[in-house]
C-alpha cells in the first residue's frame, strides 16, 4: 500500500486531430512555436505523481473514432482537440456520445474569432465544457479540471 503504480493512477487521455502533429511548425502566429510532443512531455512531468496521462494524435477520422471506443469506458476524462473534424465529424460526435468517459473540448485558438465555419462544433454537445483561445495551456486547464472535479 502507499505506492502509486501506473495501474492505480487516474487515467486521462488527450486526443488531437488532423494537423496538430505540425504544432510549432504550422501557422505559428495562430498556434505558437511549441510542438505538442514537447508540451506533452511537460504535462507528463508536471502530473507524473497524480495521473496516468496518455496522448493520441491522428489525421484520420476513423482512427480517432477507434481510439475513443478503446479508452472511452475506462478513462477518467478525455481532453479532445479534433481540429477541423470539430466542425465536420458526426462520426466523432457519435463515438463520444456512445462512451461513458467525460470529454472536455480544447482549441488552441479562439475559434469564435476565426472563419465562420469554425464557429460550429459538432462535438460540444457531448462535452462537459470547452476551453478555447488559451493556447496550449487549455490542455493543462482541462486536466486540472478532471483532477479536481468529482
Amino acid at each position: 500500500m502507499g505506492l502509486n503504480t501506473e495501474k492505480d493512477k487516474m487515467h486521462i487521455c488527450i486526443i488531437n486531430g488532423p494537423n496538430l502533429n505540425l504544432l510549432g511548425k504550422r501557422e505559428t502566429e495562430i498556434y505558437g512555436n511549441q510542438s505538442f510532443d514537447s508540451y506533452f512531455k511537460f504535462l507528463k512531468k508536471h502530473y507524473e505523481t497524480n495521473i496516468q496521462l496518455s496522448y493520441f494524435q491522428s489525421n484520420r477520422e476513423g482512427s480517432i473514432v477507434d481510439y475513443i471506443h478503446e479508452v472511452g469506458f475506462s478513462a477518467r476524462g478525455i481532453v479532445i482537440n479534433a481540429g477541423a473534424y470539430t466542425h465536420t465529424s458526426i462520426a466523432i460526435a457519435d463515438a463520444m456520445a456512445a462512451v461513458s468517459s467525460p470529454f472536455i473540448e480544447v482549441h488552441i485558438s479562439n475559434i469564435q474569432k476565426r472563419e465562420s465555419f469554425r464557429h460550429t462544433s459538432y462535438l460540444a454537445a457531448n462535452c462537459i465544457g470547452s476551453i478555447v483561445g488559451l493556447g496550449l495551456k487549455g490542455y493543462d486547464f482541462a486536466i486540472h479540471y478532471f483532477l479536481t472535479s468529482e
